[in-house]
């Protein structure tokens, strides 16, 4: 049973929320920058995985191992693993070294490259998908991962609100999905929560 998060981890997230936060603040360059989710979604994310019993996770953008962190935390709960992909070598070396920190570095398994690439061949399956980086590049993904998902899985993707345009594509294609229920959580910049239950599938 899952406990409270030590202080020790909770004041390392802090730090390194803190730290982005300066980062993003003083850095032009896109990719250099660690945009790192909201705390408040983050929490909302970890509550999700141990409540719902997740166990096999994919996250789509790992930056400096923020979120990561958060998701390998709840993880030790339901006994699951996580695969999180960048592509930035440097930003997934400070991951590594963050997790490492943390002490879940043995249950994340970080792959670096193009996501949409190294989605078409990631094993399956998946009943928690996490999308939080090329927002453009999210739908081919979720058709790339549609045969690798569990009959009962979550979906879920950041920056709703504070990036309508470049999300919308993503926000189309699942609600073309009708075995999905979708809802927009209004916490941080709008997290989408896209939800199957295995007594939705149709089978043949």
């Amino acid at each position: 049973m899952q406990t409270a998060m030590d202080g020790a981890l909770r004041h390392l997230l802090e730090a390194l929320y803190e730290e982005g936060a300066r980062n993003d603040a003083h850095e032009q360059e896109r990719r250099r920058k660690l945009l790192n989710l909201e705390p408040e979604t983050a929490h909302l994310l970890s509550v999700l995985v141990q409540s719902g019993r997740r166990k096999r996770l994919l996250e789509i953008g790992t930056s400096n191992g923020y979120s990561t962190i958060w998701l390998a935390w709840a993880v030790q709960t339901t006994g699951g693993q996580i695969i999180s992909i960048d592509r930035e070598v440097a930003k997934q070396e400070q991951a590594a070294a963050n997790l490492q920190r943390a002490g879940l570095r043995g249950l994340v398994e970080l792959r670096c490259g193009d996501a949409t690439e190294l989605v078409a061949d990631v094993p399956g399956p998946f009943d928690f998908v996490f999308f939080d980086a090329d927002r453009f590049s999210a739908p081919a993904q979720l058709k790339l991962l549609s045969t690798k998902l569990t009959e009962d899985v979550l979906l879920c993707a950041d920056n709703v609100q504070s990036h309508p345009d470049e999300i919308a594509g993503y926000l189309q294609a699942i609600e073309a999905l009708p075995e999905f229920e979708h809802m927009v959580i209004p916490v941080g910049k709008g997290l989408s929560l896209a939800y199957r239950a295995a007594a939705n599938v149709h089978k043949p």
